[in-house]
């Protein structure tokens, strides 16, 4: 699924976001402050902002992608209204984490590191996220479910889906 930009629609945003990007032109590192402002402002770094950081700062696209690319904090796709992430640590790992993530992508219709057509599910593979001792954890907009099973899932998915529309 390709996500578009509107530039047209979001010219005070873009206009405040470029002025910030004028007061750290000459910052050493300004690459890195530049996408976290973007990330912080859109929930996402669309490809046209990517340009315009590029422009602005004047390196070249290939460069801001490359430091975005390396730090798995930077997203080029928004997130899903319900955003699940599954500890992929060692412990979540050895105690069935990957099971959870097939189970998702069965249910979801979707892969780990995606968003649904329809922008209401992301599925997301982490790193360790601390919670060893509940492995394996799955995180829904950030709320913690710990010991899960694969079939846990359909019942948190339906649970959680009442919670976010009441």
């Amino acid at each position: 699924m390709e996500y578009n930009y509107d530039i047209e629609k979001d010219m005070p945003k873009l206009r405040e976001f470029t002025n910030y990007l004028k007061t750290i032109k000459n910052d050493q590192g300004a690459i890195m402050p530049a996408l976290q402002k973007a990330q912080q402002e859109y929930g996402f770094i669309p490809e046209a902002i990517v340009d315009i950081i590029a422009l602005e700062l004047e390196v070249h696209s290939s460069e801001i992608f490359g430091v975005a690319t390396f730090y798995s904090q930077f997203r080029f796709i928004p997130k899903g209204e319900m955003d699940i992430s599954v500890c992929t640590g060692t412990a979540c790992y050895v105690k069935g984490a990957n099971d959870i993530l097939v189970e998702l992508t069965n249910q979801l219709g979707i892969k780990s590191g995606e968003t649904s057509e329809d922008g209401e599910y992301s599925i997301e593979g982490v790193r360790c996220i601390g919670a060893c001792g509940l492995a394996p954890v799955m995180v829904i907009n950030g709320e913690v479910y710990g010991k899960v099973k694969s079939s846990d899932i359909e019942k948190i998915l339906k649970e959680h889906r009442k919670e976010v529309r009441v």
